[in-house]
C-alpha cells in the first residue's frame, strides 16, 4: 500500500521535503459550478447585482487566494506562481456559473491546491454576491481536470 507524503514514520503530519526535488514547470487546471435559479442567471447575464460586478470580483478574489494558498492549507509549501488564471461563464441549459482555474509554475512542487482554492474562493465570491437574492444557490463539483509536471507526471480527468 502507498504510504501518504504528509504523515512521518511516527504518524504525524508534517511537511514534504522537496530539496531534492527538480524544478520544472508545472500546471494544474481546476474546476467548480455554482448552480443558480433562472431568475438569479438572468441577472448576472444582464449586470444587475446590486454589489456589482460578479465575475470581475470573483476573478480578481481566485486569483488572490491563489497566491495565499500556503496560508490557508497548513502543509502546502509557498511557491511562485508564473501564471494564474480564472475564467467564468454562464451556463444556460444547467442554471449555473462554471468557473475554471489555470496555475501554472516552474518549482519543485505542483500547483494543483493553487487552482483548487483559486476555484473554491471564486466559486465563495459568487455566492456571497448572489446570497441575498437566491439562498438556494448551491456550490457543487470542485475538483482537478488536469495537472502536468513533476514525478508523478500527467494527469486528466476522464
Amino acid at each position: 500500500m502507498k504510504r501518504f507524503t504528509h504523515i512521518n514514520n511516527s504518524g504525524e503530519a508534517n511537511m514534504v521535503d522537496i530539496s531534492p526535488k527538480k524544478a520544472s514547470k508545472r500546471v494544474a487546471i481546476a474546476s467548480g459550478s455554482v448552480k443558480v435559479s433562472k431568475k438569479v442567471l438572468e441577472l448576472i447575464k444582464n449586470d444587475n447585482i446590486e454589489k456589482g460586478d460578479i465575475f470581475s470580483t470573483a476573478r480578481i478574489a481566485g486569483i488572490m487566494a491563489s497566491k495565499k494558498t500556503h496560508e490557508l492549507i497548513p502543509l502546502c509549501h509557498n511557491i511562485n506562481l508564473d501564471f494564474i488564471s480564472v475564467d467564468i461563464e454562464a451556463d444556460d441549459r444547467m442554471n449555473s456559473i462554471n468557473v475554471i482555474c489555470e496555475s501554472q509554475t516552474t518549482q519543485k512542487t505542483g500547483v494543483e491546491m493553487e487552482a483548487l482554492v483559486a476555484c473554491s474562493v471564486a466559486c465563495l465570491t459568487i455566492y456571497d454576491m448572489i446570497k441575498s437574492i437566491d439562498k438556494s444557490t448551491s456550490i457543487s463539483d470542485i475538483r482537478l481536470d488536469f495537472k502536468s509536471g513533476g514525478k508523478s507526471g500527467s494527469y486528466k480527468r476522464k
